[in-house]
């Protein structure tokens, strides 16, 4: 078979790797009362045995080839015809016809093999050296059945060997793409940094209160574009596998809570944060992250929740088990939004000034899961609640 092409070698393969072929080829040796079937593959150049029931050693295996004018599949190729002979020395029409001579049969049964999207595929055939008394027309159903059912199969591989491509295809473009963000991500962070702590500057230097807001702006806005990037990193780091990466230790949070509830509270000075902690004993946590899954969870509130209602944080640390809740005012979640709220992209209704990726709920979720912990919402008709557990 290595003189063969690599599409031939593919058909070749396909048919071996249908498991049906053999019970077929077996079957109208048993009907017809013939010793030799096969499905061949041919084309404008060659005839080329894909699959064989051999019972009377004719000699080919899969892979062998027929010179092709010595066949009569290739008339078939030229004609779309299926050809039938009880007796080739009694048929008028192959009765010195040179195959029957050169390859020793006196009955034969070819037809074509057609692929589901119109092109010849070969024939289903069959040969004995002794004379046949099958019936002709129910021979010719049997044999048109069994064709169109290889043909049924050929379609059916082709799709899913064009889906699996398609499949690898989507994902190493996936993958480039979540690299590209990946590095873009990373890359952001140096002139953010720069634009964050030039505002900074400005915020202490400037006494002008119009270029003093305009420099809180800057900060702010620096302030809430890292978290951006850092829930997008953390989406391209979970999508190349590497997952959300901790450092744990036994660490006292609640200063961690207490800086991102000032740094949402100057990014939102109108709004109303009420937090509450009863932290007895120190938390094994990565405390970066923590505050990350926190920063997320309070920024979800302030920008879906009721402006004129006040957020309520209550932290608590007691008999080895953490929790963190964040309630806000707000109408209850549907039930299909609820459903996909952790999963990335997704937002449910949003209004036009709530901008964001969609990204911070699942990273929080996914935060709590490399934690070994919990985050759930409970959502009732005027109000929201998340609540984060960890249990050491």
């Amino acid at each position: 078979m290595d003189n063969l092409r690599p599409d031939i070698l593919s058909d070749i393969n396909t048919i071996q790797n249908i498991p049906a072929i053999p019970n077929i080829l077996s079957v109208i040796c048993k009907t017809t009362g013939m010793g030799f079937a096969a499905v061949a593959r041919v084309t404008s150049e060659q005839w080329i045995a894909c699959s064989i029931h051999d019972e009377i050693n004719f000699g080919l295996q899969p892979g062998g080839e027929l010179a092709l004018e010595t066949t009569i599949c290739n008339e078939i190729r030229q004609t779309d015809a299926p050809i039938i002979i009880n007796d080739v020395s009694e048929d008028p029409m192959f009765c010195d016809h040179h195959t029957p001579k050169l390859y020793g049969f006196r009955s034969y049964i070819s037809i074509p093999i057609y692929r589901k999207e119109g092109g010849f595929f070969g024939t289903l055939c069959a040969i004995d050296p002794k004379p046949a008394s099958f019936d002709r027309s129910h021979v010719l159903e049997m044999f048109k059945l069994y064709a169109d059912l290889i043909s049924f199969y050929l379609s059916a591989i082709q799709q899913v060997d064009s889906s699996q491509q398609e499949l690898a295809d989507e994902r190493k473009t996936a993958e480039l793409r979540d690299q590209f963000i990946a590095i873009l991500g990373h890359d952001l962070r140096n002139p953010l940094g720069a634009i964050s702590s030039s505002a900074q500057l400005l915020v202490k230097m400037l006494t002008e209160e119009k270029l003093l807001k305009l420099a809180r702006i800057i900060k702010n806005s620096a302030f809430r574009m890292n978290g951006l990037i850092e829930n997008v990193l953390d989406f391209a780091r979970g999508r190349l596998g590497e997952g959300i990466m901790l450092e744990l230790k036994e660490e006292n949070v609640d200063e961690a809570l207490k800086q991102v509830v000032t740094e949402l509270q100057t990014s939102s000075p109108d709004a109303d944060i009420n937090f509450r902690s009863n932290l007895a004993e120190p938390v094994n946590c990565d405390i970066r992250r923590i505050s990350q899954l926190f920063s997320n969870l309070l920024g979800n509130a302030l920008t879906h929740g009721d402006k004129s209602a006040a957020i309520e944080v209550n932290a608590t640390s007691a008999d080895g088990v953490f929790e963190l809740a964040v309630s806000n005012k707000a109408t209850k979640i549907p039930e299909a939004t609820l459903k996909q709220l952790f999963q990335p992209f997704s937002r449910g209704k949003i209004k036009k000034e709530q901008q964001g990726l969609g990204l911070g709920l699942y990273i929080a979720s996914e935060i709590a899961n490399a934690h070994g912990g919990t985050l759930t919402v409970n959502s009732t008709e005027d109000q929201i609640t998340f609540t984060f557990r960890l249990q050491s």
